[in-house]
Formats: structure tokens, C-alpha cells, sequence
């Protein structure tokens, strides 16, 4: 008898056991409404989507450190091809920890809900809840929603690419409702470390005809693009998860991360009708990447390294120094002979020896890169002409330019919060008087007062110009390569 109740004692204890256990998982809702519900299937579309992502377009990834990820959280047969853009940036990839971020669609709260489950699970198996939730919830901005748990579907919908790509990590899965995103913005900032990525779920404009939602969600993603969180809190019907996507904006912009254009679709590009559709985008974010642009205009760092050879050369050239630094076979990439804006600068022991560039892109980087850099030897008003003896003194820099854009704002305090430290360079005009800083300016120019006073000053304007809010302001982006002392 002692036996028998010993056993019905185990049983008893190993059912409720794994009852709290079953509890302790947040069970897939979506699989086989968004999604195949079976793992194989599951795992073959979006080996099959990420293969035609290859196919359809070559995205060079740039060589820095990648930060975040915007991914769309429609049905696959509709956003499951730019969800698949983001392969280039996250296959092969380890990150300890994913803080996904999706918006809530389905109960009105006005918190971040972050799940109370210990395992997340999906068709293709369990992820572990990272113990960063437990000090996210430690602030009262973020609490545990059933509901939420129970009904939201967009960041389950992004997790079977996370598994796939990036194989194992632990998650912190943040239902995000009608909240300002500078309540939570610098907490989630602050559990940031090299092994943390962030996702955020979103999907674009929603049911606008097929040619009305490409120039609305281009509208978005420049907003994006270019940190411009004002226009993009009161534009209507962006972004479902708008508020996630300027949280993410707040700590990019904070930490200096950069976005690179992924992928953009609609449904109608892929499974639906053109009268109604949804836009979809995939985007990268990067720390110490130098220039925001579409990843094919990227220039690579050994091609970088080949412009500032190049530079050196032909002022080796000027000076009559027999030496080659480059071989021509080095330059035949087509990028180089793509046009755009150049910048050379000549360093001499910290100090600039010379700076002479090209705004407007009138001629082939190569082209460019060779006048401006005997132009910033020799022909820059500021300084005499570099002579022998400098030439193994001076460090030299490089700069490719993006077209500059012309920078609509409605007085200085405007002005100064859509200018982008360490990002934007700045041209102003007024009447006859203009000037231009690089973004590097800013290194040595840090506060936005300071940047603008200064760079009135080099267009020959008083220093308080800027605060009238009447110049003609543009910005552009470079991408910029130095010479090691």
C-alpha cells in the first residue's frame, strides 16, 4: 500500500510539474494562419524566400558592426520576400541577445508589455526569454499583458527568420502600444551591449492603391533614413509600428548607428491585388558605418584604401616623386566610375594642410579624387603650396559624397533638431555667401550651436545668421576613408 501511494505521489507531482512548465511557455498562436504550421514547411519557405532574396538582388553588406533590423510581420506569401532581405545581414551572425519590439494591434494598451513566459516557441522549436526582460520589468513603463501574449502577432511572426538565421540567442519580446517612445527609449539603450541586437516588426502603409502606397511608404523610409522623427510621428498612416520604429530611431540616433535600405515591397508585388495593398521594408542599422545610402553605392574599405593611394600618387606626381602607390587594375571597379561629389583633405601632424572638393557629382570618382587631391595640395587658398619635404608628413583623406538635398525646417530650433551630428554635412546659402562643412567637422565642432556659428563664419556671415532661419540650408552624407598616421 505504501508503494502504491508513493507512485500515485510521483505522478501526482511529475502532471503538476509539467503543468507549470507547459505555463511557463509562450505557445505559437500564428502557426498556420501567417505561416506553415509545420516545421519542415515552414523551414522550406523561408529557405526558398531567402534564395529568391539572392536572386532578385545583390546587396554588398557593409563592413561595420550590425545593430538592428526593420522587418515586416505580414503573411509570408505577401512580406515574406523583404522579410528575407534581411539574410544578408543576419546569416551567419551570433548575438546573444534579441530585443524584438512589435506594435500592438489587437488590445489598446498604453504600457510595453513584455511576456512573463520563461520559452517562446514556434514551429521550428523553443527560444529562451533573455533575463534582460527582468530588469526591463523593473520599470513600472513596462508590465506583462495577457493578452497581449494571447492575441498579438507581430513578433511571432518575425521569430522563425531569427531562428533560421541567426540559430541560437535568447528574446526579449516587447509588445509595444500608444506610448512616447522617450519613456522607454533610454532603458532598453541602457541593456545594449556588442552581443544585443534589436529587431523591430512593423509593417508599411496599409490598403492605399499600388502607385499611391510606393510614394507614401518612399516618403517613409526617407524619414527613416534620415532620423526625421517630427514628420514621421504626424504622418499619417506610416507605419503600423511607428512607435516602435522611432524608439528605434532615439537610440540609433543616440549611438551613432546608421540605416542602410534593405528591400521595399508591397503585396502587390507579391500575392494580391493592386488596389488595396500594404508596404513592407527591410532595413539595417550599423554602428561606424560612415554614409547613409542604399547599400550599392557602398564603397568597400580596400576600395577606399585604393582612392587614397591614388590620391597620394598623383600628388607624388605633381611633386616629381618617382614612386607608384597604386596599380591601375585597382581602379577598374564600375563604382569608381560612377559620378559623384569628392572631397580630398591633407592632414599635416593633426592640423589640415588643405581641403578642396567637388558638391555636385559632374564627373567619375576617379576623376574627382585625382583633381581635388592637386587642388588640396597646391590650390587651396588657405595655405601654400605643399612643397617635397611635407609630402611624408601630410595624411590623407578621402571623401565620396552623397547629392546634396535641400533641408526643409521652420525656424533655428527646428534647424537644429533636424541636423544630424556626425552625419549630415551642411551646405548654406545666402544670397552670394555660402560654405559647406563635411560631417567630420563635427568631430572637432561637436554642439549644434557651435557647427553653425562656425560654418556662417566660413561663409562669410555673422555667426548668429543661422538663428534667423532664413538660409538655404541642404545636407548630404559621405562615405570617407583616412590614411593611418
Amino acid at each position: 500500500m505504501k508503494k502504491i501511494i508513493i507512485i500515485i505521489f510521483i505522478l501526482l507531482t511529475c502532471f503538476f510539474l509539467e503543468g507549470s512548465y507547459a505555463e511557463d511557455i509562450r505557445k505559437a498562436v500564428w502557426a498556420g494562419k501567417f505561416y506553415p504550421s509545420d516545421s519542415k514547411e515552414l523551414e522550406t519557405i523561408i529557405n526558398r524566400l531567402t534564395k529568391q532574396a539572392k536572386k532578385t538582388q545583390d546587396i554588398n553588406v557593409p563592413d561595420a558592426k550590425l545593430k538592428a533590423v526593420i522587418m515586416p510581420h505580414a503573411g509570408y506569401i505577401y512580406s515574406g520576400l523583404t522579410a528575407a532581405h534581411t539574410s544578408f545581414v543576419l546569416e551567419n551572425k551570433q548575438f546573444k541577445n534579441v530585443i524584438l519590439m512589435g506594435p500592438d494591434h489587437k488590445v489598446g494598451i498604453n504600457f510595453a508589455s513584455i511576456s512573463n513566459a520563461s520559452i517562446y516557441e514556434t514551429p521550428l522549436g523553443k527560444i529562451q526569454i533573455s533575463d534582460i526582460s527582468k530588469k526591463l520589468l523593473t520599470y513600472s513603463i513596462f508590465k506583462y499583458e495577457t493578452n497581449c501574449d494571447n492575441y498579438e502577432h507581430s513578433l511571432e511572426v518575425i521569430l522563425p527568420f531569427l531562428q533560421i538565421y541567426l540559430k541560437n540567442f535568447k528574446l526579449v519580446p516587447i509588445v509595444i502600444g500608444h506610448i512616447d517612445p522617450i519613456s522607454i527609449y533610454e532603458k532598453i539603450d541602457s541593456c545594449l551591449d556588442n552581443d544585443t541586437l534589436i529587431v523591430v516588426s512593423t509593417d508599411l502603409s496599409h490598403y492605399l492603391s499600388y502607385n499611391n502606397a510606393i510614394k507614401k511608404d518612399k516618403e517613409t523610409i526617407d524619414m527613416i533614413l534620415n532620423f526625421d522623427f517630427e514628420n514621421l510621428k504626424q504622418s499619417d498612416n506610416a507605419a503600423c509600428g511607428i512607435i516602435p520604429i522611432i524608439t528605434l530611431l532615439q537610440i540609433a540616433k543616440k549611438n551613432k548607428w546608421q540605416p542602410v535600405l534593405l528591400h521595399y515591397s508591397n503585396s502587390g508585388d507579391t500575392s494580391g491585388t493592386k488596389d488595396r495593398v500594404v508596404g513592407y521594408a527591410a532595413i539595417a542599422f550599423y554602428g561606424g558605418l560612415n554614409m547613409i545610402k542604399n547599400n550599392q553605392d557602398q564603397i568597400t574599405k580596400e576600395q577606399g584604401d585604393a582612392l587614397i593611394k591614388l590620391a597620394r600618387q598623383t600628388i607624388a606626381q605633381k611633386l616629381d616623386i618617382k614612386k607608384d602607390y597604386i596599380q591601375s587594375s585597382s581602379l577598374k571597379d564600375k563604382i569608381f566610375k560612377t559620378k559623384k561629389g569628392t572631397f580630398v583633405t591633407l592632414n599635416k601632424h593633426g592640423r589640415l594642410r588643405g581641403c578642396i572638393g567637388s558638391l555636385i557629382a559632374h564627373e567619375p570618382i576617379v576623376d574627382g579624387i585625382k583633381h581635388n587631391a592637386v587642388n588640396a595640395a597646391f590650390n587651396d587658398p588657405r595655405f601654400p603650396s605643399l612643397k617635397k619635404e611635407e609630402f611624408n608628413d601630410i595624411e590623407i583623406e578621402v571623401s565620396v559624397l552623397t547629392e546634396p538635398k535641400p533641408l526643409s525646417y521652420k525656424d533655428a530650433d527646428d534647424l537644429i533638431n533636424k541636423i544630424r551630428p556626425n552625419i549630415d554635412g551642411l551646405i548654406i546659402k545666402k544670397g552670394y555667401y555660402s560654405a559647406t562643412f563635411l560631417p567630420q567637422v563635427w568631430e572637432q565642432l561637436p554642439g549644434h550651436e557651435e557647427f553653425l556659428s562656425h560654418l556662417c563664419n566660413k561663409a562669410g556671415l555673422s555667426s548668429n545668421a543661422w538663428k534667423k532661419g532664413d538660409l538655404e540650408v541642404l545636407t548630404y552624407q559621405v562615405q570617407y576613408f583616412e590614411e593611418l598616421p
